[in-house]
């Protein structure tokens, strides 16, 4: 990954941690606690790919992991958030914009109730039955009704901040992007055509000023 982009996903994914410990689990809402980190993980998937939203999700599982109040082995969150984000990465459109926000909607639902699925299911493999005393039905509902009602207002934002990083002109220019190739295709096409319209006319015009000139050439020798 870029400087560029690791600065960014440790900027936004430490802003998101901190927001989720310090305010969202203190709110004690019913079931489940909306989960900001798992959605800036989406977000970034979505515009970085699956290799990308993997390697982020990893270090956003470990981050949380071991920051307070946590309660469970250290990798546990750590391996969901890496799955999370090679799935999320995954659906990264070709010319990396999204043309409606079904699709980021419909990830943000699957991704929490996966998330919760496979947390409970990798606790239950270590002995954790937190998930049974619960319930897991609730658990599942809540998490993905806040996520749901959360994500209009963190995915779009954390999807902009994370493509103005890519256009940063320190950057690497995005021309291995399918959409960047053709954005910068057009310019280089069009122009390359003006300038051969305008050789042409050149040439067409050289050549009638030298008819003229053995045309008159011609007359002064005739008289």
């Amino acid at each position: 990954m870029r400087l560029n982009r690791m600065l960014l996903s440790v900027t936004l994914v430490v802003v998101a941690l901190v927001i989720q410990v310090s305010v969202l689990a203190r709110l004690h809402l019913p079931g489940a606690v909306p989960d900001l980190v798992l959605l800036t993980v989406i977000a970034l998937a979505m515009v970085y790919g699956h290799v990308g939203g993997a390697l982020i999700g990893f270090g956003a599982g470990l981050l949380s992991d071991v920051v307070p109040p946590a309660d469970h082995a250290a990798g546990r969150y750590a391996l969901v958030l890496c799955v999370i984000g090679y799935c999320a990465g995954l659906v990264k459109p070709e010319n990396g914009r999204l043309k409606s926000a079904t699709a980021p909607m419909a990830v943000v639902v699957v991704a929490a109730i996966g998330s919760t699925l496979l947390y409970a299911g990798v606790g239950a493999l270590v002995g954790d039955t937190a998930a049974r005393h619960v319930g897991l039905t609730s658990l599942l509902f809540t998490a993905a009704l806040y996520d749901l009602l959360l994500a209009p207002f963190v995915v779009p934002v954390v999807m902009a901040l994370a493509r103005r990083a890519e256009n940063d002109p320190l950057a690497e220019a995005g021309s291995s992007a399918p959409g960047g190739d053709v954005a910068t295709g057009w310019p280089s096409s069009g122009t390359g055509l003006r300038i051969g319209g305008q050789r042409g006319g050149l040439r067409v015009k050289a050549a009638k000023a030298r008819v003229a000139r053995a045309g008159r050439i011609k007359g002064v020798k005739r008289l």
